[in-house]
């Protein structure tokens, strides 16, 4: 076994996500266009979406810059999320700009600088069984202090990885374009598995043995500097952050390319890493104990880390108008 192999063994256990820390009993949480106290901010047992998994969500950050607290791709994910909604044929009470706006109303009234926020439509209180038809459709919003989702120093160390034994639905099943909550049902069996085998994620692949997405992220390789990502067919979750990515990356001249990448090409990858609101930019170290080039962070992931977190923390220009002050 070589030095390198051994440290990622070694190490490999110790990069699991430390656990989010407890909300915050003061936080203020805004539903169906009030916002209400922590302790009021409940929904019956027998909602549909506790049974049958009728919600879709969003997951999005407020950053602190210097010109102040400043929501990153708002707009975006207010469209994704009504989409998602769409797809599952619930159609909310308010206003895509309304909910932008109760958005930033709910940071405001928290007093954060700097969060994350989860808006969520779901089927409320209604009738029993399978069709959602006779529930009705609530909305939420609530927002907290997030650090680094695949833990501490992810972002600058990297995590271990391993290939899921769980693939992503396939198509026709489930609607990949939709952020569901039912949908995570099959992120939670690879992220279990991957935990449990001593890995901080997993990857896996789509019905048809391609790389797809991890529990919770897109994933980008790169190799001989061309950066690969697999298309929207490979089951994934069209990432606003995947999209930020791409287009950062092709500012600065850097080819990108989205198409089907073979389990292999894992293995043999210069460099590798996941993009995601709450991941935002993290490098993976190494795939199934194999290390990704030379185990370290490599150029062109850092340099597309610094170009996003630069925007979005507004230290460097935003030419692309994705921030919208709180």
């Amino acid at each position: 076994m070589d030095e390198l192999t051994s440290d990622i063994e070694d190490t490999a256990v110790q990069r699991q996500p430390a656990p989010a820390p407890p909300f915050r009993s003061d936080l203020k949480i805004w539903m169906d266009g009030e916002i209400v106290p922590w302790e009021q901010a409940t929904i019956h047992v027998m909602s549909h979406a506790l049974h049958y998994g009728s919600s879709v969500f969003e997951g999005v950050r407020c950053y602190h810059t210097r010109k102040g607290p400043a929501i990153l791709r708002l707009e975006e994910h207010v469209e994704r999320l009504f989409d998602s909604a769409r797809i599952y044929q619930m159609e909310p009470k308010v206003t895509p700009r309304d909910f932008a706006q109760a958005m930033i109303d709910t940071v405001r009234a928290n007093g954060f600088k700097a969060c994350y926020l989860r808006p969520v439509v779901y089927r409320g209180l209604g009738t029993a069984g399978v069709n959602p038809s006779g529930s009705p459709v609530c909305t939420a919003i609530v927002c907290w202090d997030w650090g680094q989702y695949l833990g501490d120093h992810s972002v600058e160390s990297g995590v271990d990885t391993c290939v899921s034994s769980w693939t992503r639905m396939a198509p026709n099943t489930f609607p990949a374009m939709a952020k569901a909550a039912a949908h995570y049902a099959n992120s939670q069996l690879i992220k279990l598995e991957a935990v449990r085998n001593g890995f901080t994620e997993g990857i896996a692949l789509d019905t048809r043995g391609y790389v797809s997405e991890g529990s919770g992220e897109n994933i980008f390789l790169v190799r001989h500097g061309v950066v690969r990502t697999p298309p929207l067919t490979a089951s994934v979750l069209p990432g606003i952050t995947r999209e930020c990515v791409i287009t950062l990356a092709r500012d600065e001249g850097i080819q990108v390319l989205e198409e089907d990448i073979p389990r292999e090409a894992l293995y043999v990858a210069d460099e590798a890493f996941f993009t995601g609101t709450a991941t935002e930019v993290v490098p993976i170290r190494s795939v199934d104990r194999v290390a990704v080039g030379d185990g370290k962070v490599g150029p062109i992931t850092r340099r597309l880390q610094e170009l996003y977190l630069g925007v979005a923390r507004g230290e460097i220009e935003d030419r692309h108008g994705w921030l919208t002050p709180v």
